[in-house]
């Protein structure tokens, strides 16, 4: 309802001065809810004292050089911590050191921009409070050019063009915050080239018990069981070991020989041992859930599921091709080894695996 539909009795009062400070409208019976009007305008100590005014710039622009200086924080902390480095903080515990320096930089960042520029509107910038009646939706001219006014009104109280120092301080905060992000674009390079392609697996390399640390023989794995390895060499405390364990997991099945059904999987296997990455190939998931009855294995996230009587094609699910299988023999200490590595990339497909 606009104030155009309003009866002309049941309209606010005309206010006494320039801005309706201290005008009040006694309620009546016509007009039981009368504006009451706005209190009266008490100036702030810097709308008097040039000096408060000086110290309030200051502590504005105090707080943009901090936004410039958490930026430039935060861009040497991406750049220089690295990112296996951990850091005791009370009461969090042990977490990653650039997780939290980049956090505490952004943050600190952010809050000293909204924090300056807070202050600089309570304490520099027009508090004088403005009634203005309402308008039908559609802008006439004489509102558009009341609102053009009101801007240039607005950008003159701001006093930005006399407080230089604040402009040139909240400049150089707002330019420089924006390299936070640009920084980030980092991480979309370089390309990962061959590397995927590759794991630790090579002729001749042990297959080691993930839960004992220990070589695997063939006599260790029973029919129906299910163990995980790693390549020998790989160990837990080694600064890449969950990059390399992400590409080289292994799970190793017996089977019956009779029972395999793919002629490359038996060639491959040794007396019905096979070995396949334990690596979902739809979005990376550790497979861990084996059926004894149908030789079938489920990943856990999305349920995709894998027949590894059959070359571990997909039986269900939305993953996209069979898990890689590994050529595994005996070596004289009759401990389970490689033949090669993975003939190709383990894991989800990726653009250019071709």
């Amino acid at each position: 309802m606009s104030s155009q539909d309003i009866p002309e009795e049941n309209l606010p009062a005309e206010q006494d001065d320039e801005h309706g400070h201290g005008a009040v409208a006694l309620a009546d019976e016509t007009n039981p809810f009368a504006d009451p009007g706005l209190p009266p305008h008490e100036p702030r100590i810097q709308d008097i004292d040039e000096r408060a005014a000086k110290r309030s710039e200051r502590v504005v622009a105090m707080l943009f050089t901090l936004s410039m200086l958490a930026t430039v924080g935060f861009i040497a902390s991406y750049v220089a911590i690295p990112r296996d480095k951990s850091i005791f903080v009370f009461p969090l515990g042990h977490i990653s050191a650039l997780n939290f320096a980049l956090g505490m930089t952004l943050g600190v960042a952010l809050f000293a921009i909204g924090a300056g520029a807070v202050h600089w509107a309570r304490t520099l910038m027009s508090d004088v409070e403005v009634a203005d009646q309402r308008h039908p939706i559609e802008a006439e001219p004489e509102v558009k050019a009341k609102v053009l006014a009101d801007f240039k009104q607005g950008a003159k109280e701001s006093a930005l063009g006399r407080r230089k120092l604040i402009r040139n301080t909240m400049f150089g905060a707002l330019a420089l915050f924006p390299l936070s992000g640009v920084m980030l674009l980092r991480d979309l390079g370089p390309l990962p080239g061959t590397k995927l392609r590759h794991t630790l697996w090579s002729k001749g390399k042990l297959l080691v018990n993930m839960n004992t640390n220990e070589p695997l023989r063939a006599s260790d794995v029973a029919v129906g069981s299910l163990t995980f390895a790693k390549p020998e060499g790989l160990e837990e405390h080694d600064e890449d070991f969950q990059v390399q364990i992400a590409k080289a997991a292994l799970m190793i099945v017996r089977l019956q020989p009779e029972n395999i059904k793919d002629k490359r999987e038996l060639a491959w296997s040794h007396e019905g041992i096979v070995a396949y990455s334990k690596i979902c190939t739809h979005v990376g998931c550790p497979i861990s859930l084996y059926e004894q009855q149908t030789h079938h294995v489920l990943c856990p996230c999305h349920q995709s599921t894998f027949d590894l009587s059959d070359g571990a094609r997909v039986i269900f699910g939305p993953a996209g091709h069979a898990l890689p299988q590994l050529r595994i023999g005996v070596n004289e200490q009759g401990y389970l080894e490689a033949l090669g590595d993975f003939e190709e990339p383990v894991g989800p497909a990726f653009w250019e695996r071709g």
